[in-house]
């Protein structure tokens, strides 16, 4: 499957949930997370969506590793799997 493929599934379900999913540009960032996942509550979480299988590039991971330790959450979703997890746990809480 196609990481555009799963990039629509995602913004899809995540409206259905009440939230919105835009594509995150910050210029001059290169690797940040591709979609900022806002929810209601006031919560918002950072996805990087990768073709199935393929891993993030190291841009990719310091960028998770600075959101991570400033408190936040971040995602990689690679399947459809990955989707119907990430949408369980974000409903739940």
């Amino acid at each position: 499957m196609r990481e555009s493929k799963l990039e629509r599934r995602l913004v899809r379900e995540v409206v259905r949930i009440g939230g919105r999913a835009p594509k995150w540009v910050s210029t001059g960032n290169r690797g940040v997370p591709d979609r900022l996942v806002i929810l209601p509550g006031g919560r918002t979480i950072y996805v990087e969506m990768k073709a199935p299988g393929k891993p993030l590039e190291p841009l990719q991971v310091r960028w998770a590793k600075i959101l991570r330790n400033l408190g936040h959450r971040v995602y990689k979703i690679d399947s459809d799997e990955d989707i119907d997890k990430f949408i369980n746990e974000v409903s739940s809480e």
